[in-house]
């Protein structure tokens, strides 16, 4: 009975399609939580999708925060009052008017545009890094999409082989029907044969059960392998989930950070904002000439950094290299939508690995839930990961 129970009992299971690179897909109808090895890999994946999202956001909160602060920024300049306001612009309006001058000495053929070169000044000291961190992002994406594209023809060929599995296992059910068919008609003509002709069928009824034992006795055997590898499949797909998730979150997060990035430095990618800098670097160069001019600036500079060091802006040296800004409200409009694509770029990332976090954290209390003899160990399991 086991045997026919075996062929005849098993449904096909639900092929759980995980194609959106962005979501995350958890299936643990194949994962035989009553196998340690097997549940403590599934707890460990969730575990680990938590962790990497929670070092995501660590990272992200430091930069979250200073585009914050110049936002502020822009809100405490325009609640200034009105006499402060004048001092503030009437500085500003001198830095403006040496800035010019100075850009029409440099308004010469060749020479870099002042937009990117202020913009490239603003982020000097960061800028270098902001190219290798842009380098690494579009390397590294290239890499893991690879790796995403490699799991998925893998997917794919184990998700074919199991559908041949599956045909295979059908046609040996078929089999054992037709072989039960087959044996019962014979034993049919031979009942006939001996009762109605006298005929001594020993021989046929023995040959009859032979051969469907024998019969019998190969669907097993092909059976029992075909069964053993579909089990053999079935948990390599599981495993290729688990590895597809994680691969996801890597995917995901790297692709926010490189258009983060690129909105940061307004770039395209890495070689453009390289072209960009050695320009920048050549310019910088030349502009030494400019000594005198260099110094009216960054004395007016200097002044309007200690003005605005009287009022609660966090980081005044910031618009020391865009005091047009402080006089036309067009301009700091642009400045704020920038600012606000950023933290919006941002949030985008923190709100992703939020949920990632919940999710996977979810995932573990509805299997401690659903399997309350194993909720210590899962539970020890998580106590054991936030240390």
């Amino acid at each position: 009975m086991g045997f026919f129970s075996k062929i005849f009992g098993r449904n096909k299971r639900q092929e759980n399609k995980a194609d959106d690179w962005e979501n995350i897909v958890y299936d643990r109808d194949e994962v035989d939580f009553g196998d340690r090895e097997q549940r403590s890999e599934y707890i460990r994946s969730c575990l680990e999708q938590m962790e990497e999202a929670t070092r995501e956001i660590n990272l992200l909160t430091g930069e979250y925060s200073l585009v914050t602060s110049y936002l502020t920024d822009i809100e405490e300049i325009e609640a200034l009052p009105a006499e402060e306001r004048e001092q503030l612009d009437g500085i500003a309006r001198r830095l403006v008017t040496l800035e010019q001058e100075r850009q029409r000495y440099q308004g010469r053929a060749g020479r870099m545009n002042d937009g990117d070169y202020y913009r490239m000044r603003k982020q000097e000291d960061e800028i270098q890094e902001g190219i290798s961190k842009l380098k690494e992002c579009e390397n590294y994406g290239v890499k893991v999409k690879q790796d995403m594209q490699r799991l998925d023809r893998e997917r794919h060929a184990y998700d074919f082989r199991r559908q041949e599995l599956e045909t295979l296992l059908n046609n040996l059910r078929g089999m054992v029907m037709i072989f039960l068919v087959a044996f019962g008609l014979c034993i049919g003509m031979l009942l006939v044969l001996q009762l109605s002709l006298k005929m001594n069928a020993r021989v046929g009824y023995l040959m009859a059960v032979l051969a469907v034992v024998i019969a019998m006795i190969w669907v097993w055997v092909k059976y029992t392998d075909g069964d053993r590898e579909l089990r053999r499949v079935e948990n390599a797909v599981n495993r290729l989930i688990l590895l597809q998730n994680k691969v996801k979150i890597r995917y995901v997060n790297n692709r926010n950070l490189t258009d983060y990035l690129c909105i940061k430095y307004g770039t395209k990618n890495a070689v453009s904002l390289e072209k960009l800098w050695t320009q920048y670097r050549q310019e910088k160069e030349e502009r030494k000439q400019y000594a005198e001019a260099e110094a009216k600036i960054e004395y007016y500079q200097r002044q309007l950094v200690d003005k605005m060091s009287n009022y609660r802006v966090a980081s005044p040296e910031r618009w020391t290299g865009q005091p047009a800004a402080l006089l036309d409200k067009r301009e700091m409009v642009e400045i704020r939508h920038a600012l606000i694509q950023r933290r919006q770029a941002l949030r985008k990332q923190m709100d992703y690995n939020n949920n990632v976090a919940e999710t996977a954290k979810g995932e573990i209390m509805d299997v401690a839930d659903k399997y309350p003899a194993y909720a210590f160990e899962i539970m020890e399991m998580v106590g054991q990961a936030k240390q």
